[in-house]
């Protein structure tokens, strides 16, 4: 069974999909971790990111693995390296490139293949699993995924104001939405799932439930 999630930044997809998935025993499909390790290997072989046959002959070649919450290239443990400042800049025009979002939805199927998965991402359920048993579509109010950026970005300790991080989610949300291929949208048979005053285990809760009802032999509500 595939699980797709998707939706715009600070809705809290990435940690509903990995607390899903740990709860059902499933493999995590973490996209956002597959295109930053594009942009990882091109900055380390010199490719130019406007390069963008370049940039899908890194994709379709990636030796890619997930383990135990891990980033595998080969066996180099890359988990750490991909979530730096750089390689977050660097992603934005890799996955702008129609030969590399090409490239990673046949490498996402395959991944996928023969297994019971959780994918999170902005085009799962509308571009690379349309036939998923389930698609859900997480958001969030502008304001409440602002905080929630906030407030992971002072974790961090990095230094910001609110004001700017709203900014920058209104950019960012403008581009996802405006992308020629894998643009941000909810598929038309995605269930919409609202996360304002919602926990973390009330949203993975809700899902457990959706997953039950839409799982193969059962009947869908």
């Amino acid at each position: 069974m595939i699980v797709t999630l998707d939706g715009p930044a600070g809705a809290g997809k990435s940690t509903a999909a990995r607390a899903l998935a740990a709860r059902l025993g499933w493999f995590y499909l973490d996209t956002g971790a597959m295109y930053r390790t594009v942009a990882l290997v091109a900055l380390e072989r010199g490719l130019s990111l406007d390069n963008a046959t370049a940039l899908a002959g890194v994709a379709e070649s990636l030796d890619l693995g997930f383990q135990d919450g891990r980033v595998l290239l080969g066996d180099r443990d890359i988990s750490d390296e991909i979530r730096t400042d750089r390689i977050t800049q660097a992603t934005r025009p890799v996955a702008d490139a129609p030969p590399v979002r090409a490239a990673m939805k046949r490498l996402q199927r395959r991944l996928a293949a023969g297994r019971d998965v959780v994918t999170e991402g902005r085009d799962q359920g509308s571009e690379v699993f349309p036939q998923a048993e389930l698609k859900v579509f997480l958001t969030a109010s502008p304001g409440e995924r602002a905080r929630r950026r906030h407030r992971e970005e002072e974790a961090r300790g990095r230094r910001t104001s609110l004001e700017a991080v709203e900014a920058a989610q209104a950019r960012r949300d403008e581009g996802d939405r405006g992308r020629p291929v894998g643009a941000m949208q909810a598929a038309v048979d995605a269930v919409i799932l609202e996360t304002d005053g919602l926990s973390a285990e009330a949203v993975v809760e809700r899902l457990v439930t959706l997953v039950e009802t839409r799982r193969p032999g059962r009947t869908a509500p």
